[in-house]
């Protein structure tokens, strides 16, 4: 996270700015104090976006060993 004196904002901004779009969360300050955030937009995920990362085993539905004196 990067803190900022709000006296300093005015030259910087466009490197700030950079700093969020890269994911980083930037904090102005006046007097020590946390008076504003420069921070990501956070994006919905969009639909597909997992295809090919997850798979669900084929026994999925099976119980499981330990279970098995449980069932009637």
């Amino acid at each position: 996270m990067t803190k900022l004196d709000i006296t300093e904002i005015p030259p910087h901004l466009s490197p700030l700015i950079d700093l969020a779009i890269k994911g980083e969360e930037v904090i102005i300050t006046r007097d020590e104090q946390p008076i504003a955030q420069i921070s990501p937009i956070k994006r919905p995920l969009k639909r597909g976006s997992a295809r090919g990362k997850v798979w669900m085993s084929s026994d999925f539905n099976e119980t499981l060993d330990d279970f098995k004196d449980y069932m009637i």
